[in-house]
Formats: structure tokens, sequence, C-alpha cells
């Protein structure tokens, strides 16, 4: 057990930072979560699901990659793939390259589900983010994300 005076504590501003970061995270994704659900009948997950099969090359990702890019467990993308391969917005595909792994593919449906859901998402995302910001202050929101996430990501030294 390290000794508690070598901690470098947070200080006050720091802390009440963390803090306010951790609670507005919560309450985005909740409210975000939350409007796609009752708008779309769509979790957050599965939203950013159809965005990234959209965007892909072909409108297919391996699972694996999947899981990466939404940034979930591969249990939980397993799960939640299923859901919309039940709801006809995905079909897998098995990956001829690789018998264990599988693809991820946007079908006419889900794309058609992701045209649907998009426009209110994106207003929800401006509402609960971006009209509360100057454009001074979303230019330095960026920049701190980049950093922070660059950082996470071990793109870039500290």
């Amino acid at each position: 057990m390290s000794d508690m005076s070598e901690v470098d504590w947070l200080d006050a501003d720091e802390q009440r930072i963390w803090r306010s970061y951790l609670v507005v995270n919560s309450l985005l994704e909740e409210r975000l979560d939350r409007d796609l659900q009752r708008r779309n009948g769509l979790t957050l997950v599965e939203y950013g699901i159809l965005v990234h099969l959209s965007e892909a090359e072909g409108q297919r990702m391996r699972m694996r990659t999947l899981a990466d890019t939404v940034i979930v467990s591969k249990s939980r993308l397993s799960h939640q793939v299923a859901r919309l391969e039940r709801d006809g917005h995905v079909r897998r595909e098995s990956c001829s390259e690789d018998r264990r792994g599988s693809w991820a593919v946007l079908t006419a449906q889900g794309e058609k589900a992701l045209r649907e859901a998009a426009p209110g998402h994106v207003a929800a995302v401006r509402a609960g983010l971006f009209e509360r910001l100057s454009d001074e202050q979303v230019k330095r929101l960026g920049e701190i994300m980049e950093i922070v996430e660059r950082g996470l990501r071990g793109d870039e030294p500290r």
C-alpha cells in the first residue's frame, strides 16, 4: 500500500472540474439516449453503430473494429448488434479471412432508420452542448478534447 502523503491530490479547482465533467458526461449521455429511444427506438450506442457503419467503406465493419470505434466491450457490441439485426437494421456476414471474425453490415432499413433519427439527435446534441457555448468556447473545448483523447490513446506524450 502506498503512503497517502505521496499522492499528488487534486486541488480544489481540479476536483470541482473533475466532478463537473463526470456529471456533465452522465447527464448528456443519459439525455441523448433517452431522446433517441423515445423518438426512434434506438439507444445511443445503437445509433453510434449505425453512424459508424454508414461512414465505413461498403457500409460494413469488422465486429472487433466496430467495438473499438464505438468504444464498447465486445460483449455489449454483440448484444447491441443482435438487437439491430433483429430489427432489420444490420446483418452479420462471415469473414472469409478469419473464420472466427464477422462483419456487421448496414441494411437499407438501417440506413433509413439512421436518416430518420439523425435530425432529432443532432438537434439534441446542439441543444445539450453547443448552444450553451460561445464560438470561442467550442473551439477551446475541441482543442482540449483532442489533447486529452490523444493522450489517453497513447498518440502523444503528456
